[in-house]
């Protein structure tokens, strides 16, 4: 039995400690309390902030689940649990966490800053943009929510906002990392790639950024570096940021089978595969339910994709989905491993309408109402989700987007994406030439052998000609040119959803990615042989 007044004692020291900024010797009190056996949410709290310190995100999350059991209404854990799951890369969690917080209080404006960073972190830009203008109506001293502001911003390429939201965040807290880098995001939108320059080096040396935005910090100033043609050391700025994020994720993507590995497992089976059973493709009855048309958009990371899907956007009978796993079902029960394609090789009608079912209703929980549209499933790597298509969308069109090998590559290697296994496969000049090579086979691969309906478009025929191209795709697709389409970099800055192309598509149609990879020959020189085969294939230019 615990000596209640004894226990209650103890709280009240911990708490004046902490309220008087003795952090170190609340800590101290707070772990020798739960040693002894003492269980509150401060207890919890506090020997959590100790692991977090430490490095030991994983501790610190275990004891915070503890607090949050111990009293789920405590506001302070709960918080500090969501907090942990952001920095654990947990942002889906995260939320679910921040919404609790926001059932017990609507008015907390740290939970909506906090929030809004979870939404931004899943790509619900839109989302998040709310959440963080409702911290700051409620507090005008959220930092973190100017700052989520002005990335979103920078991110949609209107500079002089995310200025202005950089701005008001260093105000309140002069010196805030992330809220400089933020600044010097819009000094390089708008041109000034001195001040970018220096800023960013300003940050890099003072620290106080987490490991992820570090890594990107030293992205950034290679973009910078670029655009003042210094290129060896742009290309050491980009080397420094893709080496230090593959430290960061090793443990995560690079024990057991790499996502390159998985590909090239996927050609040994369908060498040896029988392929008369993969030619037949069943039929399903058009039930005009899920749309006038379903489109697969695919090609590879940084090959066009986003342009083509906002410029169909465009159209009043298009509508669109960005990136969403929606063949997450299928894959599941049939691409977990290559073997378990032998499996769909016989799946059985109904299987096949179960799996397609699920599809059409992870396309319904966004929101999107098909019926009569023609819907679009954009998604660069669905490439790789051929056979799935093939077996259950025997009628879909395929839009296979391509641009030069050596672009694509050099593009992948100095941009960063949100980190999964086949992005990590491309933080290497050489990982990423070899992944796109295995990918490009299995996709020419499928398309001939199962008969699938495909255009190819190539991004240099499309920012050139666009006009014409797009009256090429639109006949495919069986609709009417609309000029519309062409206004899409208006549209893009009202999308809900940013992407790396996002702060290059408002400013219009422009051709200066063509081709610049050969200002980086000297360090692409070694993946060229690999990428010669494409770049014939594709009709490029061999020089």
């Amino acid at each position: 039995m615990r000596d209640r007044a004894a226990d209650l004692a103890i709280l009240r020291e911990i708490q004046d400690e902490a309220r008087a900024g003795k952090h170190l010797r609340a800590t101290a009190l707070a772990e020798s309390a739960l040693e002894n056996g003492l269980e509150h949410p401060l207890i919890f709290n506090l020997a959590a902030l100790q692991q977090e310190q430490l490095g030991r995100l994983d501790a610190a999350e275990n004891l915070l689940r503890k607090g949050v059991a111990v009293d789920p209404e405590d506001i302070g854990c709960r918080n500090a649990l969501g907090l942990c799951l952001l920095r654990r890369e947990k942002p889906a969690e995260a939320l679910a966490e921040f919404d609790r917080l926001l059932t017990l209080n609507a008015d907390l404006p740290f939970a909506h800053s906090s929030r809004g960073s979870a939404l931004s972190w899943l790509g619900e830009s839109a989302a998040a943009q709310l959440s963080f203008t409702r911290a700051v109506e409620l507090d005008p001293g959220q930092v973190a929510a100017w700052t989520g502001h002005a990335v979103l911003a920078a991110a949609r390429g209107t500079y002089a906002e995310a200025r202005g939201f950089a701005e008001r965040a260093l105000a309140l807290v002069p010196g805030f990392p992330d809220a400089l880098i933020a600044l010097a995001t819009a000094d390089y939108g708008e041109r000034k790639y001195a001040d970018a320059e220096a800023r960013i080096r300003n940050v890099l040396l003072g620290g106080g950024l987490g490991p992820v935005q570090r890594h990107h910090a030293h992205g950034l100033l290679g973009d910078v570096l670029d655009a003042l043609d210094r290129r060896p050391e742009a290309f050491a700025a980009y080397s420094a940021c893709n080496e230090g994020l593959r430290g960061h994720y090793r443990s995560r993507y690079a024990e057991g089978s790499s996502a390159g590995a998985y590909a090239e497992s996927i050609v040994q089976f369908f060498d040896s595969a029988e392929k008369t059973r993969w030619q037949a493709r069943p039929a399903f009855p058009e039930d005009g339910l899920h749309g006038a048309g379903h489109v697969f958009l695919i090609g590879f990371p940084r090959s066009g994709t986003t342009l083509l899907e906002v410029v169909l956007e465009g159209h009043p009978e298009v509508v669109s989905l960005e990136e969403q796993e929606l063949l997450i079902d299928a894959v599941r029960e049939y691409m977990r491993r290559p073997a378990d394609l032998a499996a769909l090789q016989n799946a059985s009608p109904g299987d096949l309408e179960r799996l397609r079912a699920a599809y059409w209703r992870r396309v319904a929980d966004f929101g999107l109402t098909v019926a009569g549209k023609i819907f679009v499933d954009k998604h660069p790597l669905n490439t790789l989700k051929l056979p799935l298509i093939a077996r259950l969308f025997p009628r879909a069109k395929i839009l296979f987007a391509c641009r030069d090998p050596r672009d694509i590559i050099w593009s992948c290697y100095r941009h960063r994406f949100r980190m999964s296994a086949p992005i990590y496969e491309l933080l290497t000049l050489d990982g990423a030439a070899r992944y796109y090579d295995v990918t490009m086979r299995l996709g020419i691969r499928w398309m001939s052998q199962f008969g699938l309906d495909a255009c190819l478009v190539r991004h240099e025929d499309l920012v050139t000609e666009f006009a014409r191209e797009m009256k090429r795709v639109c006949a495919f697709l069986n609709l009417t040119w609309a000029p519309g389409m062409g206004d899409f970099a208006l549209r893009t800055r009202d999308r809900p959803v940013l992407t790396p192309s996002t702060s290059q598509l408002v400013r219009g149609l422009n051709t200066e990615g063509i081709g610049q990879w050969r200002r980086y020959r000297e360090f692409l020189e070694p993946v060229l042989p690999l990428l010669t085969p494409w770049v014939r294939r594709f009709y490029y230019d061999e020089r």
